[in-house]
């Protein structure tokens, strides 16, 4: 009798044993699953650029899908600030690696002492006129407040570009966007175009 008990007890040592490992197995692939799901959850939340599109000066729609494998530089621009003359070195860099890949997109707003008074279409003449800007320039829009353009929601908010919420400080501020649609890097208006740090970033290294 006491070997019959032995083996009863031993064998349900062992089933136990058994069902408490299976258990923790099917929790573990559970809680993995679950882990992987809010990973794809969360890059499901980021953006990229090329879900945007926009108006340019002209009243035409421009798609940012256009771009794709492209590097991006997008600035807001203003005609009667003391960084207006960085229009110059945008023209610059874009004309000499347009060809590269490369394209510049600026977006007038009004949102820094008043400083883009003019329509669309003054504002095209304005650029054209004083600095033969051939980059592509957008429709005026606001870069901050409360109607903030959809597009600068996406390139200052982390949970839209997943690298860093931002404040638009200025004027020429500038947003660096990699070929694949993604924000790299936020630059203050002080950077000038043709600083090393673009300059390096359009040429890959």
């Amino acid at each position: 009798m006491k070997k019959i008990l032995t083996l009863t007890f031993g064998t349900l040592l062992l089933w136990s044993c058994q069902n408490n490992a299976q258990n923790n197995v099917q929790n573990n692939a559970i809680s993995s699953t679950t882990k992987s799901n809010q990973s794809m959850n969360t890059d499901e939340q980021i953006e990229t650029i090329y879900q945007y599109k926009v108006t340019d000066l002209y009243g035409k729609e421009f798609d940012f899908a256009s771009l794709k494998g492209k590097k991006i530089l997008v600035v807001n621009t203003a005609s009667e600030c003391g960084l207006t003359p960085q229009y110059k070195d945008l023209e610059s860099i874009y004309e000499k690696y347009k060809d590269k890949d490369f394209v510049i997109i600026g977006f007038p707003a009004n949102n820094f002492g008043s400083q883009e008074p003019g329509s669309n279409e003054e504002i095209a003449k304005f650029c054209q006129m004083n600095y033969g800007v051939t980059f592509p320039m957008m429709s005026k829009i606001s870069v901050k407040g409360s109607d903030k353009a959809p597009i600068y929601e996406f390139l200052t908010q982390k949970s839209k570009n997943g690298l860093q919420d931002s404040e638009v400080e200025w004027n020429f501020q500038k947003y660096l966007i990699n070929e694949q649609g993604k924000l790299i890097k936020v630059l203050s208006p002080r950077v000038l175009p043709t600083d090393p740090v673009i300059i390096d970033w359009v040429n890959g290294k």
